[in-house]
């Protein structure tokens, strides 16, 4: 008995230091966890603000390209975990476990002073308890869309994430309703898409010609959505060809996905695209109208006050199961900001090559649509908040962290389960 009394009374002695040490520093250490584009460029940002406020703040976890060059360490590749659908999960599952147990052993080494989780639901709220049994502060930003789907996970919110910081306007009395500690800091994406260049500026880069017209497509950012997206998008692309000989398309590709596989998923119609890398809200603030897959780049296009069809597929099982449990009225972010069906959607069976096609051409040749369309998307706009978004996140994170410093936290492994 005497002997484990003397272990816990050194245990506690360390655990004192530690926290003593680690309130003595000026640099904050900060675990991130994305796990997909989006996801990536809403942290890349955070961390330049992080920065900004506290130079030697460290930052480490899930990223990629865009990650690193704001000054992370990243550990895990998000590349390697980045998946949709209720089925095609279960392939990833290994990479996953491995994923989490690299960030959770990073932690109970490092003990960083807040973890911020960005969307990745399903991995990130499971991450999120295991970080709360390490006494981790944990930041959620951007959410996950329990107000959709899955209102269950409330209560694992409720119990292992200390604040929400929400980008999207009515989910902060959602949460706080749930009785959730909830901030609303505005869309990132507010300061972000700005284009730089003037329409025959654009067009002659490319080799296009400024007076005929641009569809741009944005086929979504994950290797199975261009497996899904891209040859029905192809397929439209031709019909409309057949139709309008003027028409020129221009394709945003994502940094999570390879230009051979956008150029296989084409197949024949590839030859008439031009793969962008960059310059993607450029191009956006340029085009006629845009075909954009279901998520953050609906966001984008309203933005860019673009004209657009929302398309969307997921595996056929994966949409039979998931379907029954989606509570609101529309699928994409747009619609669902502003309200109303405001722009076409076109999901799983619903799209369709002649669909596509129709939807896109409607817009192209019916300017009173496309300008009502246009008036819509800047009521969305406006709804979204003014910038500043990044700033906002990051001293909220940087007050959670603060909050936690010096408090003496267990200090042992929690291993992915």
């Amino acid at each position: 008995m005497k002997e484990s009394w003397r272990v816990c009374y050194i245990r506690l002695a360390f655990l004192s230091t530690v926290a003593k040490e680690k309130a003595g520093k000026s640099g904050i250490n900060v675990l991130l966890s994305c796990g997909e584009a989006s996801g990536e460029l809403y942290a890349a940002e955070l961390v330049r603000e992080l920065r900004a406020i506290d130079p030697e703040a460290r930052c480490f976890g899930i990223g990629g390209r865009r990650l690193e060059q704001a000054g992370a360490e990243i550990l895990v590749d998000l590349h390697t975990i980045s998946v949709i659908g209720l089925v095609e999960v279960l392939s990833k599952l290994p990479a996953l476990k491995r994923a989490q147990t690299t960030l959770l052993a990073a932690a109970s080494r490092r003990m960083p002073d807040v973890a911020v989780l960005i969307d990745f639901s399903g991995f990130n709220l499971r991450l999120a308890s295991r970080l709360k049994a390490l006494g981790v502060p944990v930041v959620y930003y951007v959410s996950p869309q329990v107000w959709a789907w899955r209102r269950g996970r409330l209560k694992t919110i409720g119990r292992n994430v200390d604040k929400m910081l929400v980008i999207l306007p009515f989910e902060e009395s959602f949460y706080r309703d749930a009785g959730i500690a909830a901030k609303f800091v505005g869309h990132p994406l507010v300061d972000l898409v700005r284009s730089h260049q003037d329409r025959p500026t654009f067009f002659r880069r490319l080799g296009l010609r400024a007076d005929r017209p641009l569809v741009v497509l944005m086929p979504g950012s994950r290797p199975r959505e261009i497996e899904l997206h891209l040859p029905v998008i192809a397929g439209a692309m031709r019909k409309m060809m057949a139709r309008r000989s003027d028409l020129q398309f221009a394709l945003i590709k994502a940094p999570t996905v390879e230009e051979p596989a956008i150029r296989a998923g084409l197949g024949d119609a590839s030859a008439s695209v031009s793969v962008l890398s960059e310059s993607a809200y450029e191009a956006l603030s340029h085009a006629d109208v845009a075909i954009v897959a279901s998520g953050t780049a609906t966001v984008e296009a309203a933005l860019s006050e673009t004209p657009m069809v929302v398309v969307y597929r997921v595996g056929g099982l994966s949409y039979r199961l998931g379907r029954p449990f989606v509570r609101v009225p529309h699928f994409a972010m747009v619609n669902l900001i502003a309200g109303r069906a405001l722009v076409p959607e076109l999901i799983q069976d619903e799209m369709t090559e002649e669909r596509v096609a129709s939807e896109t051409l409607r817009l192209l040749e019916d300017p009173e649509a496309a300008e009502s369309m246009r008036r819509g998307l800047r009521e969305v706009k406006a709804k979204l908040g003014a910038g500043g978004a990044s700033r906002r996140a990051a001293e909220e994170v940087l007050s959670v962290a603060r909050d936690g410093r010096g408090v003496q936290r267990p200090r042992h492994e929690v291993l992915a389960t």
